[in-house]
């Protein structure tokens, strides 16, 4: 992608001149726009694609108010899958990466991070692919790794998180179980609920620590 459009979203305006700043200089990105709050965002960016410019990435911030960024980030993955979003936060707490990710966000990024982890993030993200600060990751692994004992799931309890930890959707799995779609959701949601797991990411992570992949 020889130009990465990007949109910025945060609430607090000298946020969004620094990362300017920051970005401005990066010959490939190119900043398309900027919103203090989700709404705001989702009504810019409305705008923006359909002149055509609408953004490759969007930087959005977690806390912000009118629309949150994690409601902000799932109604635009749902408007335009084709748009990849970077949560850029000061929020380092679990609920709050799980929900972003879960909400469809391509990376996690503290706002302590650096410029070219910044710049890497966003070239990623508009290639596809998920950035996790370490700091980021590191909470989540440590979530994963609270005593989860693996003989306390059954069978096919076991048989779900690794078909969940390969990735495989709902509808794959139930594919796969030969069973409804509603099933296997089922089966997920009671699994999630029985390891006290609160994403697909952490249920991968646990059966790798425990041994299930």
């Amino acid at each position: 992608m020889s130009e990465i459009r990007l949109f910025i979203v945060d609430d607090h305006s000298v946020v969004r001149r620094g990362l300017r700043a920051f970005l401005t200089g990066e010959d490939d990105v190119t900043i398309v726009g900027e919103a203090d709050n989700g709404r705001r965002a989702l009504d810019e960016i409305a705008v923006l694609h359909a002149g055509g410019r609408g953004p490759d990435v969007v930087l959005m911030d977690i806390i912000m108010p009118v629309m949150d960024g994690i409601t902000a980030i799932g109604e635009l993955r749902h408007r335009y899958p084709e748009i990849q979003v970077i949560a850029l936060t000061s929020v380092l707490e679990e609920d709050k990466i799980n929900a972003a990710l879960e909400a469809g966000a391509r990376g996690y990024l503290l706002k302590d991070a650096d410029v070219e982890a910044l710049t890497s993030a966003i070239k990623r993200a508009a290639a596809g692919k998920t950035t996790l600060q370490p700091d980021v990751a590191n909470t989540l692994l440590e979530a994963a790794r609270k005593p989860r004992p693996a003989d306390m799931v059954t069978p096919r309890e076991a048989e779900v998180i690794r078909l969940v930890a390969a990735g495989n959707t709902n509808q794959q799995i139930a594919t796969i179980l030969g069973v409804t779609e509603r099933t296997a959701r089922t089966h997920v949601s009671n699994v999630l609920s029985k390891l006290g797991l609160a994403s697909r990411t952490q249920v991968a992570m646990w059966a790798v620590e425990n041994g299930l992949v």
